[in-house]
């Protein structure tokens, strides 16, 4: 296990070089140069020369990539001309209200879907797999934009129940302090996560079914109850692993369309803002950051592998 943690660690390293290659040089592929991209189309040629040497931009590239590599070790994600501060304040800022958001909607959806799932797959086709599988199928292919607007149009507008609009805090804290403004927003997500996390739990749960384990642990005499909690459950709970795994990056892109709808201060809405003003240092932070969690998010989900199956071994 040591090693095969020590091999996907340098794996892992040189996808996230891979990241901030891609996304440095897109970056200076903008038509025009950086600087006219940020000062402006109608920035001078002299504006232009200073913007680049105040800022290191008339270096040769694979030293700008060099220094950019230097900042990102110490932590310096860059610097926001558009707003005047550091990236890192600006993601420090807003990361904690998005890992409210989409975190919640996460357990929510897996604490819901999980035991639908093994149901479904208990009493597959009767009729509460089929509705199940009809409420799934209709929120999976719903976009999390329009499903939002019809819960807008119903709960908020016509019966009044939540506000369309969520709370304008400044922290967690203060968000917290109006929590019928996150039932929307935290709905829309676990509703539409759900949907892919049911569907896959019931597929697991069905084949797990179908093992000889199973019908060995039937045989011995056990209880239908310890049998789906402890076998079926279980090895049901593997392939839904991975995709909590791989939902890790949710956390800072999934709530990006929701973020805008209900005007949630997050860094979806922030990378949204900072595509429409050209401010690139926010857009490529936040997808180096993105890039990270993902990495992360796999590495979490092959080691969690091995807890949950002892079969599996690295």
């Amino acid at each position: 296990m040591t090693g095969y943690i020590i091999r996907r660690l340098g794996q892992a390293i040189v996808v996230v070089l891979g990241v901030t290659m891609i996304a440095f040089f897109l970056e200076h592929l903008l038509p025009g140069g950086i600087a006219r991209a940020i000062i402006g189309s109608r920035a001078t040629p002299q504006q232009i020369a200073l913007f680049n040497k105040a800022n290191g931009l008339d270096s040769p590239v694979w030293y700008q990539y060099w220094v950019f590599l230097g900042h990102l070790v110490h932590g310096n994600l860059g610097f926001s001309y558009k707003q005047n501060r550091s990236v890192n304040s600006i993601i420090a800022n807003d990361l904690p209200r998005d890992l409210m958001l989409v975190g919640t909607s996460l357990v929510l959806a897996v604490l819901i879907a999980v035991p639908v799932g093994v149901v479904q797959a208990v009493k597959r086709n009767r009729g509460w797999d089929y509705a199940g599988t009809a409420v799934s199928f209709v929120l999976y292919s719903m976009p999390s934009y329009a499903l939002g607007l019809i819960l807008i149009g119903l709960v908020a507008i016509k019966f009044r129940i939540f506000p369309a609009i969520a709370p304008q805090g400044a922290s967690v804290g203060a968000m917290l302090a109006h929590p019928s403004g996150l039932v929307l927003p935290i709905a829309t997500l676990t509703l539409v996560t759900y949907a892919l996390f049911s569907r896959y739990m019931r597929s697991a749960a069905i084949d797990s079914l179908a093992q000889d384990y199973i019908r060995t642990a039937r045989a011995k005499g056990l209880s239908e109850k310890l049998v789906l909690w402890r076998h079926v459950l279980r090895n049901s709970l593997v392939p839904v692993t991975t995709l909590v795994g791989l939902s890790l990056p949710a956390v800072l892109t999934a709530g990006l369309v929701i973020e805008q709808l209900f005007n949630f201060q997050g860094l979806g809405l922030e990378y949204f803002t900072a595509a429409t003003t050209y401010d690139f240092p926010v857009m490529v932070g936040i997808t180096l950051l993105v890039g990270l969690a993902t990495v992360v998010g796999n590495l979490l989900a092959d080691l969690t592998y091995a807890i949950l199956d002892p079969r599996v071994r690295y």
